[in-house]
């Protein structure tokens, strides 16, 4: 089993301290929602775990398995297991998926046999048009069709631990169906105890209507508030966020009986 742990992380943006002092603890094959209104910190989250440039690290650890993913550059992270499904997918004009995914599985120590049949089979599993396949990565493709492109990438990199960056904006109601449930096997996918870990930054639930959390954590001013089983979503859905707008963390709720346990990701 791995762990991703976030200790203490404070961190800043063109001079704003936006993360206060985070603390998540996430196992392999558990999925933990974050959910809050703009500007909480949920993006920022996902670039520094990520070591997008511009952003800051003023305290506190992120670690993967004990290495310190902060020291890392982002290549290196992602070889450590960390992938970052963006919200806004970059264009890659020149580069075939394929040809991206064959250069990270060498960086992998991974051979590429059967990768075009491999890449097939996964877009015909999440509903990604063949004749899409051969075009440049992400170029030209609708907001839905780069999901879909995203979690094909992820379904095959097979990382350890996928921070999901609102996976669910643009999706119409087939699109998040499918990548959703994709990601939701994943975790269950491989050894016991060895399946996918989910950190899923969202602002909806119904996102998690397909993608089942283990863990939902409510970010508020740059600090998790709230903390607690799939129920804590659904209160969401009455109460909204101003329930939550002092920005000061409640008594952690009772956990769930569910399982338990950036542009620069395509650099390789």
């Amino acid at each position: 089993m791995s762990t991703l742990e976030i200790k203490g992380l404070v961190a800043s943006v063109a001079g704003k301290q936006i993360l206060n002092g985070i603390d998540l603890t996430v196992n392999s094959g558990e999925v933990h929602a974050i959910m809050g209104p703009n500007g909480a910190g949920k993006s920022t989250l996902s670039a520094v775990i990520m070591g997008k440039p511009g952003f800051e690290v003023l305290a506190g650890e992120v670690l993967l398995d004990g290495v310190d993913l902060l020291a890392l550059p982002t290549w290196q992270r992602a070889q450590a297991g960390v992938h970052l499904v963006m919200q806004y997918p970059s264009e890659v004009p020149g580069v075939s998926l394929t040809d991206m995914l064959a250069e990270a599985y060498a960086a992998r120590g991974r051979t590429a046999d059967g990768l075009d049949e491999s890449v097939a089979a996964e877009a015909q599993r999440i509903g990604f048009a063949e004749r899409l396949l051969d075009r440049s990565l992400n170029v030209d493709l609708s907001g839905g069709e780069k999901k879909r492109n995203e979690t094909l990438q992820l379904a095959l990199l097979r990382p350890k631990f996928a921070i999901l960056d609102e996976l669910d904006s643009g999706l119409d109601i087939d699109a998040l169906r499918d990548c959703a449930r994709r990601v939701e096997d994943a975790t269950n996918e491989g050894p016991v105890g060895e399946g996918l870990g989910v950190v899923a930054i969202t602002h909806y639930n119904r996102l998690l209507e397909e993608l089942h959390p283990d863990r939902v954590h409510i970010l508020v001013k740059g600090r998790l508030v709230a903390s607690g089983g799939p129920e804590l979503a659904d209160r969401l859905e009455i109460d909204g966020y101003e329930a939550f707008s002092t920005g000061e963390p409640e008594q952690d709720a009772a956990p769930s009986a569910g399982r338990s346990a950036l542009d620069d990701f395509l650099a390789i």
